[in-house]
């Protein structure tokens, strides 16, 4: 069937308008907090000639540049700067003569004017030592960052709020096991951001960092997309010496030195992620630690005022294909129980040394799940309280026992 170019014409304006609705519904039910399955459910549904939805069409419809807008100037309040400070030694230099005194050796490198630099300390001086970000999680004060923003525990912390308010920050605790840390400032009334799910968080979403760039741009914003999920890292930094963080989430939004302990945002305006470290050597490579893995330390702290952390007592690695080659082992998975820098695979005196557990034996299942590279044994542990009792599935040798234990405070 031959069209004329009118009749072209007309079906392509007829096009471009219902595309433009469909994607203007879209929009108006995603910055409502509607999942896109839900509003793709009321286009189709919707009869023809039917009730307008309780979400009115007629709602503002955001571009994303003008929803990066309004997120960061919600979240921006709760976006503090924490700054440590130190009283350090201040050092001068000042001249003496090597040969004052010796005769024989004056008269052959003269005498005053010969002399060579000394140094010595005058005093101390308090200095600014560091610097990171972090975000207020209750109006209260409680803020969360970064445990290697504030290891120093003989240093002084400082927390600029945006409007350029300046309190002392007192450390309530921190994580023994994470890159987290809960930081207290004495103010009533501040404005808290809102916890996401960071489980729900997928590759190719947009993504929102904001931070004490350098130790210097406060509240500078990045932006970018959620480019790898899963990531396990060896990170090291000023006061903390090398620790690998796992299941990290991977974006390249700009995390520059300073950024450590920022929120990372969805387009919701939910903290997703804590910004903890960027890859050397890379371009826009850096990773965040995964919100829900710090909702448990908050909900501790305002419980008991600090960090309760459920504790097994093993060294491991686990087990993959390649590993299982490398070692010539039996199974392709689990946690392989081995010493690493002359420290004992298994505890003594923890609940994993009461239960039985030696070197060399593999857990495959903590209570009932089994343990993989996408199921760590840190994250099933995770999911427990200290006093709980779990059961563990071994291999030893060609043996499969059962063993019980309780979870212990990590000390």
């Amino acid at each position: 069937m031959n069209f004329t170019p009118r009749q072209i014409l007309l079906a392509a304006v007829v096009t471009s308008f219902v595309t433009s609705l469909v994607v203007a519904i879209l929009a108006a039910g995603l910055i409502g907090g509607m999942p896109p399955s839900q509003v793709l459910e009321r286009i189709i549904e919707r009869p023809a000639g039917g009730a307008v939805p309780e979400r009115e069409i007629s709602e503002r419809v955001l571009r994303q540049d003008e929803l990066v807008v309004v997120v960061v100037k919600a979240a921006s309040p709760s976006v503090v700067s924490i700054v440590a400070t130190k009283d350090v030694p201040v050092v001068e230099q000042f001249f003496v003569n090597p040969f004052e005194g010796d005769p024989f050796f004056q008269r052959f490198f003269g005498g005053e004017e010969f002399s060579v630099p000394q140094f010595r300390q005058k005093g101390t001086q308090k200095r600014e030592i560091g610097s990171g970000t972090g975000f207020i999680v209750s109006s209260d004060g409680l803020i969360l960052t970064n445990r290697h923003v504030v290891a120093d525990d003989k240093a002084d912390y400082t927390a600029f709020l945006n409007d350029g308010t300046r309190l002392p920050a007192k450390v309530l605790a921190r994580d023994p096991v994470q890159d987290l840390a809960v930081v207290k400032i004495e103010r009533a009334g501040l404005a808290a951001v809102k916890l996401g799910d960071s489980s729900q968080v997928q590759i190719g979403q947009t993504v929102i960092a904001i931070g004490n760039a350098l130790g210097e741009f406060r509240n500078t914003v990045s932006l970018g997309v959620i480019s790898g999920l899963g990531r396990t890292v060896i990170a090291s930094g000023a006061g903390v010496g090398p620790e690998q963080l796992q299941e990290l989430i991977q974006t390249d939004a700009a995390i520059n030195p300073g950024n450590s302990g920022g929120p990372l945002l969805n387009l919701y305006g939910e903290v997703i992620g804590i910004n903890v470290a960027m890859a050397q050597g890379a371009e826009n490579i850096g990773f965040a630690l995964p919100i829900n893995k710090a909702k448990r330390d908050i909900e501790s702290v305002k419980a008991t005022g600090r960090i309760i952390y459920p504790f097994l007592g093993i060294r491991y690695v686990i087990v993959t294909k390649d590993i299982q080659v490398q070692r010539k082992l039996p199974v392709d998975y689990g946690a392989y129980l081995v010493g690493q820098d002359a420290e004992p695979a298994v505890v003594k005196g923890s609940p994993a040394g009461k239960s039985g557990l030696r070197e060399g034996d593999i857990i495959l299942e903590f209570n009932g799940e089994r343990i993989e590279p996408t199921r760590t044994l840190a994250s099933l542990i995770f999911k427990y309280k200290v006093g709980d009792t779990i059961t563990l599935k071994v291999l030893r040798g060609e043996e499969t026992l059962t063993l019980s234990l309780t979870l212990e405070e990590r000390k």
